[in-house]
């Protein structure tokens, strides 16, 4: 593995602008972006409307498959995900490490109000597909922030990014 190879997860809720983020992101770190929401859609599925767990087991078997794909040619991947529950942070730690990547944790910070009034301008105004009343309560009740020994970089949105410099990148 080609020193400089990074897998950058993205961490947050829905709504919170990850998604923003890793297309700001991916290009700066000349990465490529794994979507789970887009690897979703591709197999008729919307996290948005509620998946099984078997389907959610499977999206990440794809999502892996591509992260390595990407790692195997020597590029970057940011992927781009929720990243909701410390085992999934954990196993994508795991992959990097594996492969000889650096792992760096971005966490999107953003307040359950901020995250509602933008469904609900999306709703009004629909940017992206909406996620239902029951799925968003869920979500945000399991929704399991980084801890300290995450060592995650919090940010509130794609602009902060530009402030930041993540380890290992170019002044």
């Amino acid at each position: 593995m080609g020193s400089g190879v990074r897998v950058v997860l993205l961490c947050g809720t829905a709504f919170s602008g990850k998604s923003t983020v890793a297309r700001a992101l991916a290009p700066r770190l000349s990465a490529g972006v794994v979507s789970l929401d887009e690897i979703n859609e591709r197999r008729g599925l919307w996290g948005g409307d509620g998946i099984p767990v078997e389907e959610w087991v499977r999206t990440h078997e794809l999502a892996r498959e591509e992260v390595r794909g990407l790692l195997g040619s020597g590029r970057s991947v940011v992927i781009d995900d929720t990243s909701s529950l410390r085992a999934l942070r954990d196993g994508w730690r795991s992959l990097a490490i594996g492969a000889g990547a650096e792992f760096i944790l971005l966490y999107v910070d953003v307040d359950h109000a901020t995250v509602r009034r933008r469904r609900a301008d999306n709703q009004l105004d629909p940017r992206r597909r909406d996620v239902t009343d029951a799925v968003l309560n869920q979500h945000l009740a399991d929704f399991e922030p980084p801890e300290a020994d995450e060592n995650s970089i919090r940010i509130k949105s794609a602009e902060d990014l530009q402030r930041t410099r993540l380890a290992a990148e170019s002044p």
